[in-house]
């Protein structure tokens, strides 16, 4: 691994009171180098779009400690841009005043604030419908705005929650494609949080598998695949991690529903 450039050690996070309370997470440790591709995937409930939050600084936690290139993370900052899969645009501001406002937010002053937003809506190939409304723009339209602005202030980590779930299968593999394009030339460490397995294999360098209940990291899987990656998952070297990763969550799940009441599962 390259350098660290986004540690968490012993995080714990618990939700509730008293007898009622329940351990979300439990002693998370997690590396992840400059410049790398990481996914983290797990059974719904294992904590993973929590534990971006607390990575984020939108959550606490009630132990442990994030560090960005050896510092401790205490809230939100512009070294990491976050993604959602509500896009979260402004929608009474164009696609490019989106960006403008974020920019000022984070500080950007003067001239600089167009120049960049005009910059980074080319940069997902919007240059056409900048001046367009949220409204008046497709689902990948508005998620190629939410990349943009996230990237505008130059974060050094970008953390994405489902950001593509929302997506037509066409419209997903083409912002897959975007995003690790993206990804490629300007290098920035990625933090993605996904469901979808063969999307967590199409994008990452290492795919973090989560066991569930409360949310550990139960293994990390490299993905030894060269790069730009082909779309046929059924090629030999996608199809051994897409086993091997898809049989470890299948695992948490199954594991996890034996434990629950049956009135719970159903």
């Amino acid at each position: 691994m390259t350098t660290a450039k986004l540690k968490v050690e012993g995080l714990c996070r618990v939700f509730g009171e008293g007898p009622a309370a329940w351990t979300a997470l439990d002693n998370i440790d997690l590396t992840i180098g400059e410049n790398e591709f990481v996914s983290l995937v797990g059974a719904s409930g294992c904590g993973k779009s929590t534990l971006l939050s607390i990575i984020a600084g939108l959550q606490s936690a009630d132990r442990g400690v994030i560090l960005v290139d050896g510092k401790p993370v205490n809230g939100p900052g512009r070294d990491r841009g976050v993604v959602f899969q509500n896009y979260t645009l402004m929608p009474w501001l164009t696609a490019q005043q989106n960006i403008e406002f974020a920019l000022r937010a984070t500080g950007t002053k003067g001239a600089d604030i167009h120049r960049i937003a005009a910059e980074h809506i080319a940069l997902v190939g919007l240059e056409k419908f900048a001046g367009h409304y949220p409204a008046q723009l497709s689902g990948g339209m508005k998620q190629r705005v939410a990349i943009a602005r996230a990237l505008s202030y130059r974060p050094k980590i970008l953390l994405m929650d489902e950001p593509f779930g929302a997506l037509d299968a066409l419209t997903r593999r083409h912002m897959q494609e975007l995003l690790t394009g993206i990804w490629s030339r300007h290098k920035l460490t990625v933090l993605f949080v996904t469901h979808d397995v063969e999307e967590a294999i199409f994008l990452s360098d290492r795919v973090v598998v989560m066991s569930a209940q409360p949310g550990r990291i139960k293994e990390s899987v490299v993905i030894d695949l060269p790069r730009p990656r082909g779309e046929d998952m059924t090629a030999p070297g996608y199809r051994e991690p897409y086993r091997h990763v898809l049989g470890s969550i299948r695992e948490e799940a199954h594991r996890t529903a034996q434990l629950q009441p049956f009135d719970a599962v159903i």
